[in-house]
């Protein structure tokens, strides 16, 4: 019975997440320009695209913050000068002076096979990934079709897609919970897995809890373990969950 009164408030405070206005600009990173250039998916689709194959091996903010560093270096970030880079010169631009990623000469490929797909496939305009509301499992392949980009960050593109974008899909099925630190803390902590499950018992733990959509309390439980659930000196008296958590319910 706890298990419904936890799973509940979750679903209703990703609702309400889901529902809120969108965000003037959704700040992927500390950096005010790279987050105008993310969140102009109208002229920039592409810029999105790009950030997300490059959010591994690195703390997201800095993932994030590369296509305005490759924008600055080029002078621009429109597709018809990214269309015409070379192998070479994208790795270069990767890493001199200093290294965008840890990784430069990997992500410098991930890169310039990801333009590739986007001139090929999507006629050089990346929105058409997922500009004919498509299904979730649609725009999850298409994204998955990207070298770096595995279910995790495919899965986190669509959902922000939907759920921070506002764009319109047919469904929301396929978009899955992502096995963050914080959200399998949170999960463990409220008794929704055991300490040492897996990565996959969490995504279909979530979709057992909502089937429809089960990416919906990805947000909502990234927020409480950021903000009160943290790995030490957590403040459960905060988190409005502290009334059905089992964690605090220990703590007395």
């Amino acid at each position: 019975m706890n298990d419904d009164r936890i799973s509940r408030l979750l679903i209703d405070r990703g609702q309400e997440l889901f529902n809120a206005p969108k965000q003037q600009i959704i700040p992927f990173s500390q950096h005010e320009e790279a987050d105008a250039l993310l969140n102009n998916i109208e002229e920039f689709p592409h810029a999105f695209v790009l950030g997300c194959i490059m959010d591994r091996q690195i703390r997201a903010e800095l993932a994030w913050v590369i296509p305005y560093h490759l924008a600055k270096k080029l002078g621009n970030f429109q597709f018809s000068t990214l269309k015409n880079l070379t192998s070479n010169k994208i790795e270069k631009l990767m890493s001199e002076p200093d290294p965008l990623h840890r990784y430069p000469k990997v992500m410098a490929g991930n890169i310039y096979t990801g333009i590739r797909l986007i001139e090929d496939k999507y006629e050089g305009n990346a929105a058409l990934i997922w500009g004919d509301k498509p299904s979730s499992a649609t725009v999850v392949c298409r994204f998955l079709e990207f070298r770096g980009a595995g279910p995790k960050i495919s899965t986190m593109a669509t959902n922000i897609l939907a759920r921070d974008f506002k764009v319109p899909l047919s469904d929301y099925y396929s978009i899955d919970i992502s096995p963050d630190v914080h959200v399998k803390r949170v999960f463990k902590r409220l008794g929704l897995i055991e300490k040492d499950h897996s990565n996959d018992i969490l995504i279909y733990r979530a979709k057992s809890i909502n089937p429809e959509f089960p990416g919906l309390l990805d947000l909502p439980t990234w927020e409480i373990g950021r903000n009160w659930c943290r790995p030490k000196n957590p403040q459960c008296d905060q988190c409005y969950m502290n009334a059905v958590c089992p964690f605090r319910l220990e703590k007395g």
